[in-house]
């Protein structure tokens, strides 16, 4: 039985106050949690999808936010907010505000001027709300959320992520997708879209 609060290889670690934001008193372990948030998450696919948002409308703080709210916000008190500490990637809490409003401003813009066919708008528009990593826990699943919702609002189909579940921390699919988020970070976008649509 995994420690619910473990530290797995590329997951984002809980700190202990963000801990104390849990909901559910019946999860005791990881396991447990997992079911927890993809119930949660589940949930916020289907609120997401019956507003049928435009694409201006879907690259907003505000949008995101309650995005990760419905995803999370009946496992976590905290959904939906900035996270308030320092975590082993994304970019110091003081600066998520001000880093999210230029990441929504330059989507808003490529998506208005058309700058990048529908793919690689919503692939780089993941890669970059991963790098901010607003939120205490589940930017990966929201992220790739939000870039479906991209997508399909852009007139494509949502990806298919490599098939498989990217939660198992030790699978190699799992290692596949964070190789391609490390090669976005070195502005090589082409694996992680391969990746997305395999």
């Amino acid at each position: 039985m995994t420690d619910l609060y473990e530290e797995a290889e590329h997951a984002t670690p809980l700190s202990v106050d963000d801990q104390k934001g849990l909901i559910p008193t019946w999860v005791t372990t990881r396991a447990d949690l997992n079911l927890a948030e993809q119930d949660n998450i589940l949930a916020g696919l289907a609120w997401a999808q019956r507003r049928r948002q435009k694409p201006l409308t879907i690259a907003t703080d505000d949008f995101s936010r309650t995005l990760h709210k419905m995803m999370f916000g009946k496992v976590w008190k905290w959904a939906g907010r900035y996270r308030q500490s320092t975590l082993n990637i994304g970019v110091e809490p003081w600066m998520i505000a001000n880093e999210s409003a230029v990441l929504f401003d330059t989507f808003r813009y490529w998506i208005e001027n058309k700058t990048f066919p529908p793919d690689e708008l919503a692939i780089q528009f993941h890669h970059r709300i991963v790098a901010v990593h607003p939120f205490p826990n589940g930017n990966g699943r929201h992220s790739r959320m939000m870039a479906d919702l991209l997508v399909e609002s852009l007139g494509g189909a949502s990806f298919s992520w490599g098939g498989g579940n990217l939660q198992d921390n030790t699978s190699e699919l799992r290692k596949a997708y964070i190789a391609t988020l490390k090669q976005a970070d070195a502005h090589d976008t082409a694996p992680l879209l391969a990746f997305a649509r395999s």
